[in-house]
């Protein structure tokens, strides 16, 4: 028998009792997943273009557009936490005709995958030949290769230390840029307020950009906080740190109903103290990651602005290396691209490392034979795919990386968005009391927060998808 401490640590359900006060944040992990996935193109390109535009009189969209995917990201971890299974399989226990809802995703994030992932590799591409005298289709295809190879064997563990000083390289430099080109917050508070900027005359006149300013804001809005695979995946890292009900659970595994069934109090009120973890990882994911790409939206207006250069074909690399050189000279220049490149190969290597995750998730749904094939198997099937894709991606729109992530983050940060936000609303306030005891559901019950914050993401993102995206294309 174990002793009395180590009894009072867990109860008859497994659960761990969950930590109090400042002890939470010794346990807080999955934010730091979320934000090394999402802090890529969306950050380096998208946002430094938007800031070199426009200025900051678009710093709302990447407020509003992180803060209502916080909600989502998060009311998807709370029904993790409380269920022990991913947000996919709570997609397949939406109401209504079978597995209607994850066919949607398996189609939908296919397309988002294939077009996400090569974009990535384009971008990345051009900042290699930028660093090395190459092609920019060979370099694209050299940063493929060694994502999948790194993926593949597993090894990322071991250049995770490298890649996360590169990235925090990148980051801790613009944020000084930021700070010594920094307007004032009179001029910052100014474009917290929803506003449409005109498009620049010398913006137009380089021939990248027309007078809709929809078509750059939209992607900006998009990807902020990354798109609907994001706050997929950030249900398998919770998953992954075992808060909760979701303790020796791992993604792929639908819940055990039998046991949520029998959950007493006391099991309910500890998986209730996890979920307060789960609201301070999410939290301190939106900081993050709201404080970096507002941050690069003003190093692109106070360095790039100015000089009227925006990113764009295969100067972008180059002129992006302008935020460093401009204060370092030659040696910053270098140093932005190499961790530049750095930062988009880790974002890449995240998603080669989630999306094959949620595919082959859907696919174990909707294709009962799919499940016949090792876990293993199955996601390295979709590397395989992605590998494929992005070499033909690379090879015929390589030197286009701003058209390939913008229209990426259309098609995974927009178009599926608002409706994951009403998923996520009917696997809290629905399913889950369904699969809950009554004395667990009584303890459980979300507060009706969630159901707001979930409410406005629907009604924001679907003005934006049904009026904007049309007029937009």
């Amino acid at each position: 028998m174990g002793t009395v401490s180590e009894r009072e640590n867990t109860n008859t359900f497994g659960i761990s009792i969950p930590p109090r006060g400042f002890a939470i944040l010794a346990l807080v992990g999955p934010a730091f997943v979320w934000c090394a996935e999402y802090i890529g193109s969306g950050e380096v390109i998208l946002s430094t273009r938007n800031g070199a535009v426009f200025g900051t009189s678009v710093a709302w969209a990447i407020v509003i557009g992180i803060f209502l995917k916080y909600w989502i990201g998060m009311s998807g971890a709370r029904y993790t936490v409380c269920t022990g299974e991913g947000m996919i399989d709570m997609f397949d226990r939406v109401p209504g005709p079978s597995h209607w809802v994850v066919w949607i995703v398996l189609i939908a994030q296919l397309l988002g995958a294939v077009i996400s992932i090569g974009s990535l590799a384009s971008a990345a591409g051009v900042f290699v030949n930028a660093l090395i005298p190459i092609s920019p289709y060979f370099g694209g295809w050299a940063v493929t290769i060694f994502a999948l190879l790194v993926v593949w064997s597993g090894i990322f563990e071991h250049l995770k230390l490298v890649m996360t000083i590169c990235v925090a390289l990148i980051v801790l430099g613009v944020i000084y840029v930021a700070i010594t080109v920094f307007p004032g917050f009179t001029a910052l508070i100014r474009g917290f307020f929803p506003q449409m900027p005109t498009v620049p005359a010398w913006a137009i006149e380089t021939g990248h950009f027309t007078t809709n300013p929809w078509r750059e804001v939209l992607p900006l809005l998009g990807w902020a906080a990354g798109g609907f695979a994001s706050q997929v995946w950030y249900t398998y890292w919770v998953l992954g740190a075992g808060y909760g009900a979701a303790a020796g659970r791992r993604q792929g595994q639908p819940a055990d109903l039998q046991k949520l069934a029998s959950l007493d109090r006391g099991a309910a009120e500890k998986i209730k103290g996890w979920c307060r973890v789960v609201y301070t990882d999410a939290t301190i994911a939106m900081i993050i990651g709201t404080f970096v790409t507002l941050s690069f939206l003003v190093a692109g207006a106070g360095v790039l602005g100015p000089r009227r250069l925006a990113p764009e074909g295969e100067q972008v690399a180059l002129t992006l290396s302008t935020l460093f050189s401009s204060r370092w000279g030659e040696i910053g220049g270098v140093l932005f691209l190499l961790s530049g490149a750095a930062a988009l190969i880790s974002t890449q290597i995240g998603q080669l490392a989630g999306w094959p995750r949620l595919l082959a998730d859907a696919c174990r749904i909707c294709i009962p034979g799919f499940k016949k094939i090792t876990w293993k198997t199955q996601f390295r099937i979709f590397l395989v795919f992605f590998f494929l894709s992005n070499m033909i991606i690379v090879f015929t729109l390589g030197l286009r990386p701003v058209v390939l992530v913008k229209f990426a983050a259309l098609l995974d940060g927009l178009l599926l968005t608002p409706l994951q936000a009403v998923w996520v609303m009917i696997g809290l306030y629905v399913i889950m009391p369904r699969l809950l005891s009554e004395e667990a559901r009584l303890v459980l019950r979300p507060h009706w927060i969630f159901a707001a914050g979930l409410l406005l993401a629907f009604l924001v993102f679907g003005y934006f998808c049904i009026f904007q995206i049309p007029y937009a294309l």
